[in-house]
């Protein structure tokens, strides 16, 4: 059976800039299209800010360095990293990995690299406030439902809140959906990750061992950094991330695989509790768009002319990518851009632009370069290099201290 529906949607709102998705990259989007003097509306389709960083449990912001004691990620990146442990941090891993790692003469030594866990309640209040702070508006529970594109523009965003169904209308858009979802509802051509994304389960629990994180199913981890370990996962099944169906069995699975585990944890500690799980699904890689560039693992230590920013590998010391800006938009809408995990990047380096740190620097980047045009094609490499520059980043290899 069809239902045929016929619409007339109330454009309520308008922005300069409008931003989908209220996870790292999201929050590093708004604040950088905010902060150059930009209206930028953002919307969450949940009530939490941070995405997988906080509603997802996923509570380490991973190296900003290279593991040789250099830090190779500014920015927002840092500034957010900063926030992450303003209120709260975990005295097993401090400051001082990084102190120490930056030592010259101990290069290369199996120090920590520097990391944090956070506590993830905090950084979505911290994020929100800093948000507000800057003229940022926010709207919680709502959900892009469609698009409006004349010809190679967006016009603006069908959204459905508590509210009803309203359209906002903006300069330019950015997509940190994670997912690509503007540019699968705007009919823009997308990459789906090959591999699909193992079953995780993490959750924090309360026992004996007091407060602890548990990444329950962890992630998948590259062959190369396991060695002759075998990783073992909680079901030998994928998901794709891309149907309600399956986000569903996904949760359902997660949550009968943290019982299991408190059960068996139960058998040594009786007072032993799940204390918070997670409330999105634990998805990492599902969708991203197919770029002016495709950045991929072999171009590490690659310069690029139209750098904005670069990214360590938080699996391994000593890989630097420069993120080029051509990744971050697609020939096929000229005011819409991508940050965070649906960047174009090829399977191979798909896992290490996920995560929290190279979601906050390609954040920024499209932020900035939102606020500066609605044309990403058209605008100058250089405008925006420079912008970025005066916000603190470094967008070259070439710019950090030499190794000893």
């Amino acid at each position: 059976m069809m239902i045929e529906e016929t619409l007339k949607t109330e454009v309520r709102e308008s922005a300069d800039v409008l931003v989908a998705g209220g996870g790292i990259a999201g929050i590093a989007a708004a604040l950088a299209a905010a902060r150059q003097g930009k209206r930028v509306i953002l919307l969450e389709r949940g009530f939490l800010l941070g995405g997988l960083a906080t509603a997802g449990l996923v509570t380490i912001y991973l190296p900003l360095c290279d593991g040789y004691g250099r830090q190779v990620s500014f920015g927002l990146a840092e500034e957010l990293l900063r926030l992450s442990v303003a209120n709260y941090a975990d005295g097993k891993r401090g400051y001082e990995n990084w102190i120490v790692s930056s030592d010259p003469a101990k290069r290369g030594v199996k120090d920590p690299r520097f990391e944090v866990n956070f506590n993830p309640s905090l950084l979505a209040i911290d994020a929100e406030r800093l948000l507000l702070s800057e003229g940022v508006k926010i709207l919680y529970g709502t959900t892009v439902v469609a698009t409006k594109c004349e010809g190679d523009r967006m016009r603006a965003v069908i959204v459905e809140n508590k509210s009803g169904r309203s359209a906002i209308a903006a300069a330019s858009f950015v997509d940190a959906t994670g997912d690509a979802d503007l540019a699968h509802l705007a009919g823009i051509p997308t990459v789906t990750f090959s591999r699909g994304n193992v079953l995780a389960a993490w959750y924090y629990s309360y026992g004996k061992d007091g407060y602890v994180l548990r990444p329950h199913g962890f992630c998948e981890t590259p062959a190369a950094a396991l060695g002759k370990e075998k990783q073992v996962f909680l079901t030998e099944r994928r998901f794709t991330g891309l149907s309600a169906e399956e986000n569903s069995e996904l949760c359902e699975m997660a949550h009968a695989a943290i019982l299991s585990d408190v059960k068996k944890h139960r058998a040594e500690d009786p007072d032993y509790q799940p204390v918070n799980i997670a409330s999105i699904p634990e998805l990492r890689m599902t969708r991203r768009i197919a770029g002016v560039y495709t950045l991929a693992e072999r171009e590490v230590h690659t310069p690029f002319a139209d750098s904005v920013g670069m990214v360590s590998d938080w699996r391994r010391r000593g890989p630097v990518f420069e993120v080029p800006f051509g990744t971050l938009f697609s020939p096929k809408m000229k005011n819409l851009i991508f940050a965070g995990r649906c960047t174009s990047v090829e399977d191979d380096i798909w896992d290490i632009m996920r995560v929290i740190p190279c979601c906050a620097v390609t954040g920024e980047a499209a932020g900035v370069a939102a606020a500066l045009s609605d044309d990403f094609s058209a605008l100058k490499t250089e405008k925006l290099q420079s912008a970025l520059r005066a916000a603190g980043v470094k967008l070259h290899e070439s710019e950090l201290p030499p190794l000893g």
